[in-house]
């Protein structure tokens, strides 16, 4: 029997950085999507109710192999780790003045063979199921990121500072500038996102999780953090 297809160990350039800045191209790719503003930490808050989303919406995909109908080019895989793109609250990529302030896109990796046609049968399943949850927010978006530098944090999210100063300063040291645009509010870029004809791209700072807190030690998460560039003199 065939393993499960792993985007993790299939693209480790993507999900598996050293702890020494690289740079990368970042491909398009696609996405369910949960828009939200707010402290990510406040408990049973929008946050959390975008992460049950978004595992729903994704487990309910990877599961249409047990029932009677499955995407066209379905594939068993591994769920793709959990990502977020951050901006406001008076985040530079190292501090955060206000949480409460903060927008966030949280996302989750979709194959290919998720099309507008799978998203629209995986809300209805998970409405069937879970009838508390908002499924109209879960949106499917593909975007790409274009030139990026990443680096991979190891412990807490708290000590991200330190790893995010040694990717700045790599940067500089290759000649170019970080290139993060902040767009007005978390909505408006959904719908950037959402919009059709052509693949958009998105400069924004970057998280892929690749540890659970909730089963995980401090000291033991690893996380890859994300910053798109360009050439310092453009």
């Amino acid at each position: 029997m065939a393993a499960a297809f792993d985007f993790k160990k299939e693209y480790k350039d993507l999900y598996l950085p050293k702890t020494k800045p690289m740079l990368i191209d970042v491909p398009a790719m696609t996405f369910i999507a949960v828009a939200g503003s707010g402290n990510p930490n406040e408990e049973n808050g929008d946050y959390t109710e975008a992460l049950g989303l978004l595992y729903a919406f994704s487990f309910t995909v990877k599961m249409a192999k047990m029932g009677d109908w499955q995407p066209k080019g379905y594939f068993d895989y591994v769920v793709p780790p959990l990502e977020g793109l951050w901006w406001g609250g008076g985040f530079d990529g190292r501090r955060i003045e206000d949480k409460d302030a903060l927008n966030w896109v949280s996302m989750i990796r979709q194959p290919d063979f998720v099309t507008s046609e799978v998203h629209r049968w995986a809300r209805e399943q998970v409405a069937a199921k879970k009838p508390g949850l908002d499924v109209g927010r879960a949106r499917l978006v593909r975007f790409a990121e274009g030139p990026c530098a990443q680096i991979m944090h190891k412990g807490p999210y708290d000590d991200e500072p330190a790893t995010v100063a040694a990717l700045e300063e790599f940067v500089r040291t290759t000649g170019r500038a970080e290139d993060i645009a902040d767009p007005p509010s978390a909505e408006a870029l959904m719908d950037m996102l959402d919009a059709d004809g052509g693949v958009p791209s998105v400069r924004l700072h970057h998280e892929i999780y690749l540890g659970d807190p909730r089963r995980t030690k401090p000291e033991n998460l690893r996380t890859v953090l994300r910053h798109p560039v360009r050439p310092a003199s453009a």
